[in-house]
């Protein structure tokens, strides 16, 4: 691949001093970063550079108007060699959706994805091949005029990065279902990836930690009856051999790994339903036997058992994982096509060829 974009090399890689048996997610980064400024309506072409802290103004308006978004994606590679993308589209779209309801500029899908394939391509060799491991991506932009009153920012940095990562979740999670705060309204920011989703919703996940919960089921705002979306990741139930997860709405991420959850099971011959569903209906389904199923899904956390519910005033056990048929299954068909080792028949994912040194037909300019 000729890289397009300008390129600054990082003097000396660190990756050497990485234990990639021991991986922890979020906290080791690759080599390098694309840094793109938007100004006077427009973006500029962009770098590639080392990673490195930012130079910022302590005026500077996302911090504090929260003028910010995100997306998570990974990288693979097959057992050529070759880096893989999944749905990497899906992901440039939300974004820019996510970007529109935030006033700020969107970022061409074709530039996007030609300057991440770049990205890639130059750090190849940070993509772990464990089975359990991968190249996490972060795409981000924030506004950043330096000024302090209430408006859209003119300027915006638009930068992905990378780290290698292992499992998010190491065991199956227990969920406590919120019946007070709410993550996300009607004709409000909950289908974006925006900064302040998450912010808002730490307090309650600490509660819930604190409870012995590993995370929060969160309900509508109206009346707390209505399943939408778990802390980090989107949520199924599998009731009397029906899969069942809550249909998009304002309040609710459309997360790649649930549309492709959704359209493997189709293709299976399953029964899915994208629906309201009740706290009530899915106690009601385990007091009868009927809920068979319980799980996340999401970049981050891939495919991951929920083993207990708990309210309140009721905790209910969801059975043993390895009893269960329709997450294994899933989880199983999922990384098998993000590894080159199952059959793409949708042409989802998308190939990166890379050399044996991934570095050395590239140069600084």
């Amino acid at each position: 691949m000729e890289l397009k974009t300008n390129l600054k090399k990082i003097a000396k890689s660190k990756l050497s001093d990485v234990d990639f048996d021991n991986l922890p997610f979020g906290r080791v980064f690759s080599d390098h970063m694309l840094v793109m400024t938007y100004e006077n309506g427009q973006w500029d072409e962009g770098i590639i550079q080392p990673y490195e802290a930012l130079s910022i103004t302590p005026a500077m308006m996302t911090l504090h108007y929260g003028q910010a978004i995100f997306e998570g994606m990974k990288a693979n590679k097959d057992a050529d060699g070759n880096v893989l993308m999944f749905r990497p589209e899906l992901n440039v779209r939300r974004f820019n959706k996510s970007a529109e309801r935030m006033c700020m500029p969107t970022v061409p899908e074709d530039v996007f994805l030609e300057k991440l394939q770049e990205l890639l391509y130059l750090d190849s060799d940070w993509i772990p091949r464990d089975e359990g491991a991968a190249l996490y991506i972060r795409p981000f932009m924030f506004g950043s005029d330096p000024y302090i009153g209430v408006k859209p920012s003119k300027t915006f940095h638009f930068i992905i990065f990378t780290c290698p990562v292992g499992p998010y979740y190491a065991n199956p999670v227990s969920v406590y279902v919120e019946d007070h705060y709410v993550r996300a309204v009607d004709g409000g920011t909950g289908f974006t990836k925006a900064a302040g989703n998450y912010g808002g919703a730490l307090y309650p996940a600490k509660l819930a930690q604190e409870k012995g919960y590993d995370q929060v089921l969160w309900t509508d705002a109206n009346e707390h009856k209505y399943v939408q979306e778990i802390g980090t990741m989107n949520v199924f139930f599998v009731i009397d051999d029906v899969v069942i997860t809550p249909d998009l709405n304002d309040c609710i991420l459309p997360g790649t790994t649930r549309q492709s959850v959704i359209e493997l099971f189709k293709d299976q011959g399953v029964k899915v339903e994208e629906r309201p569903l009740s706290i009530d209906e899915i106690f009601e389904a385990h007091k009868n036997g009927k809920l068979q199923d319980c799980f996340g899904s999401g970049t981050a956390a891939a495919i991951i058992p929920i083993k207990s519910l708990g309210t309140n005033t009721e905790k209910i056990e969801l059975p043993p994982v390895e009893e269960r048929t329709y997450s294994k299954q899933m989880k199983e068909r999922l990384i098998g096509m993000k590894l080159g080792k199952v059959e793409d028949k949708f042409n989802w994912v998308r190939k990166i060829a890379i050399p044996q040194a991934a570095g050395e037909n590239t140069s600084d300019s």
